[in-house]
């Protein structure tokens, strides 16, 4: 094959490298607009598992590296005057500059051109060739000239950074978070060579600008960090190479190929430098292009495959950059934490790192937090842990007013659909009660409907007549007698949602026959071919309102724990919150106070006749994902809004506002706007949405990302879910009566 490569960085070398030893008969051309050994920045980081991933695909190249590097296992964390350190995690630096030479000189000896100093403003000189790599970086010149096919987007991110270097030699992964009269300084320090250090400095736009640096050329920068960080540079200087203040571009592309041209490493995607992932990426990239091009003899369908294959694990990746890069981009929301929690919140903020990882990686570090986490927990519930077993976040106890949970799992509402008249049957009591002997904290029901009209479907349950007091309160006596769960109850009134067929019949369409009149704060359709609404009057509120007070009632005459109001999720309540289903022009619509009156008068009237013993919960959409909608600025508005209204958690979702939203899906993908309304409203928060593991679930207590972790799919798939979590954490939940002659048979089934 005649392969060209636009770009000398480590995926256009390394992808010759790989190329050429496969078939040292490819013509294989790398053509660098700068010199082999000029290049910005000073180090570069690789886990140890994308070492051993160059270690398979060229073992010289991985030698030659090793020669080179420093590897730690440490992770130091300067805080407030402490110092915490995580160890086992495994990562090696390497100078950046050394990295592309040893690349370079490992091109040379298998034969592949070299063209350095050459700019490329077209590909015309290239037509002969099989295959062009776009592997020319951030500012890729071959992504701008086929910028339709490719459909590239930048998301300049608002944190400055400056990439220095240092003599002075840093014995873990650092980060230091210091104050000055300007803000809070972020620094990421790591040695990559004998007697060297990176030495990045990054801070909000805010804090950048006050320091007076929009203006600093390379040597005020290096004068100015120098006077601030003299104690922690502890008397070594520090280095530049063209060292200027940057804003980090996240790229993505739609298509990374198009026709014999495909894009690789920066060209393609970048992650953030905070979890040092961008060479990992670009390398790894460059072995399974050339996997993909040595198992297809056309490069069309070689291209198609790698990017089928690769794509999922970059977004993944940039997934967690966009996490990390948040992190640190708000750092301030964090920094009044306990040291300990701030440690741990630092190490798991990309989801990748985990509590478990961290368990196996640092018991002592993942003893800490637990003890630190118990105590607080005692503090918080007024409980005291007599015996402390192995006592992970998860199972330890929280209060709310004066409903104690014995351990922060929670069954999420789910519809069910499968009641008559609104009267919950056999199935819900199954339902609900198989997962309380699960071993659950709280139990919520489904959304439960205030009135036959505010129903989402005909199989919807109710409590809007004194018939449904008594079956719940069935289920609610057997959750307490045979459990010790806590249950709740979500009341809510399907609005413009209403009027549709169960979910296995068409989730949100309407009915074929038998529709009821639905209403809405404005007369927009959830679907075009949907049923329309009618603009509800004061009249109608008034009447919502009674019924939301009615249901209450009788939610307390059934002995539930908790209430939840359904604020989310596109019915009714949510439809005045969100600017994409309320145009009202009156004192119900426009600004979000506006907006948020009606649902407010409604939680004061259920507040009112709710026991002031027993706490509410009130369950938002953080996020419309669609243009115009609710963003996570306001969510935090709304919390606050909340927690003046005596409600004492919410239950932080997202979405389902309109249909044609468009949500970014992932692993714990709700849990930041938990964290961020948690930390800025000052609220209890539930953190829902993509939550499966027993790692998830501490992970996000002992962070501080929310008090209580709420699962739906996984209690569906395995009631006894939080059962199953003990044992394999060493925990032990006790047994209900008839279940506690099972100890006397573990030996057998250990």
């Amino acid at each position: 094959m005649r392969i060209v490569s636009i770009g000398g960085g480590p995926a256009g070398l390394f992808f010759a490298i790989i190329m050429k030893k496969a078939d040292p008969g490819h013509q294989i051309t790398v053509v660098e607009r700068n010199r082999p050994d000029h290049t910005f920045g000073f180090g570069v980081v690789f886990s140890d598992q994308a070492l051993e991933n160059v270690a398979v695909a060229d073992p010289p190249t991985y030698q030659r590296i090793t020669e080179h590097f420093a590897h730690w296992d440490d992770i130091d964390i300067h805080y407030n005057d402490y110092t915490l350190t995580s160890t086992g995690h495994g990562f090696s630096g390497l100078s950046r500059a050394n990295l592309l030479i040893i690349l370079t000189e490992r091109c040379r000896e298998l034969g592949v051109e070299l063209q350095c100093d050459r700019e490329v403003n077209d590909l015309s000189d290239y037509a002969d060739a099989d295959l062009i790599l776009g592997a020319d970086g951030v500012n890729s010149t071959v992504r701008a000239l086929y910028e339709d096919e490719f459909k590239p987007s930048i998301d300049w991110r608002p944190n400055r950074f400056v990439w220095l270097g240092t003599t002075r030699v840093f014995p873990a992964f650092t980060f230091y978070f210091k104050w000055d009269h300007n803000g809070l300084w972020r620094i990421h320090a790591y040695q990559y060579e004998k007697g060297h250090s990176t030495f990045i400095v990054e801070a909000t736009e805010r804090t950048w600008q006050a320091a007076g640096l929009a203006d600093a050329d390379e040597d005020r920068t290096v004068a100015f960090c120098e006077e601030l960080f003299a104690e922690e540079l502890d008397g070594h200087r520090l280095l530049q190479n063209l060292s200027v203040w940057r804003q980090f571009p996240t790229v993505t592309n739609e298509c990374w190929h198009h026709g014999n041209i495909v894009l690789v490493g920066d060209a393609a995607h970048t992650a953030h430098f905070s979890i040092g992932s961008g060479t990992k990426l670009a390398m790894e990239g460059a072995i399974a292009l050339a996997d993909a091009l040595r198992s297809h003899a056309d490069v069309a369908q070689a291209l198609t495959a790698y990017e089928a294959e690769r794509r999922p694990l970059v977004e993944s990746a940039q997934r967690a950059a966009q996490v990390s890069l948040q992190w640190f981009e708000d750092v301030e929301r964090y920094i009044d934490m306990d040291p300990t929690q701030f440690a741990f919140n630092l190490l798991t903020r990309s989801f990748r790192i985990t509590y478990e990882n961290l368990r196996l990686r640092d018991p002592d570090f993942i003893r800490s937090v637990d003890n630190w986490f118990a105590d607080k927990a005692m503090a918080q519930s007024g409980v005291t842990i007599a015996v402390r077993q192995p006592q992970p976040p998860m199972f330890t106890p929280f209060r709310l007013r004066e409903m104690v949970l014995q351990n922060r799992v929670v069954v999420s509402p789910m519809c069910q659909y499968i009641a008559q008249d609104g009267l919950p049957n056999e199935w819900h009591m199954v339902h609900l009660g198989s997962r309380a002997i699960g071993g659950a904290g709280l139990i919520f029901t489904e959304m439960t409907d205030v009135s036959e009209a505010g129903r989402i479907t005909p199989g919807c349950a109710g409590m809007y007549t004194d018939e449904h007091i008594e079956p719940w309160t069935c289920i609610v006596d057997f959750v307490h007698a045979q459990s010790h769960a806590k249950i709740g109850m979500q009341l809510g009134h399907a609005g413009r949602k209403g009027s549709t067929r169960v979910a296995w019949e068409g989730m949100d369409e309407p009915l074929e026959s038998g529709n009821w009149p639905i209403i809405a704060p404005s007369p927009i359709s959830y679907f075009e071919h949907g049923q329309v609404p009618r603009e509800m009057t004061r009249g109608d509120m008034d009447t919502v309102r009674e019924d939301f007070v009615a249901a209450a009632k009788r939610v307390d005459a059934a002995g539930f724990d908790i209430i939840e109001l359904h604020f989310a999720h596109g019915y009714l309540l949510a439809s005045f919150i969100s600017p994409l289903t309320n145009t009202r022009t009156d004192n119900y619509g426009g600004s979000l106070g506006n907006r948020m009156r009606f649902p407010l008068e409604l939680l004061d009237a259920v507040r009112e006749v709710w026991p002031d013993e027993k706490p509410m919960s009130v369950r938002i959409s953080a996020v419309d994902w669609a243009p115009g909608g609710m963003q996570p600025d306001d969510a935090v508005e709304v919390a606050k809004l909340l927690k003046q209204h005596d409600c004492d958690i919410t239950d932080v979702s997202a979405g389902q506002t309109v249909s044609h939203a468009k949500p970014v899906y992932g692993r714990q993908f709700q849990t930041p706007f938990s964290d961020r309304i948690r930390h800025e409203a000052g609220i209890h928060t539930m953190a829902v949405g993509n939550i499966s593991s027993y790692e998830d679930v501490n992970t996000i207590l002992a962070a501080g990302r929310a008090d209580l972790a709420v699962m739906a799919r996984a209690h569906l798939w395995d009631p006894y879910w939080t059962r199953h979590a003990a044992h394999e954490l060493g925990y032990e939940l006790p047994w209900p009566g008839p279940y506690a002659s099972l100890d006397q048979y573990k030996p057998r089934f250990t």
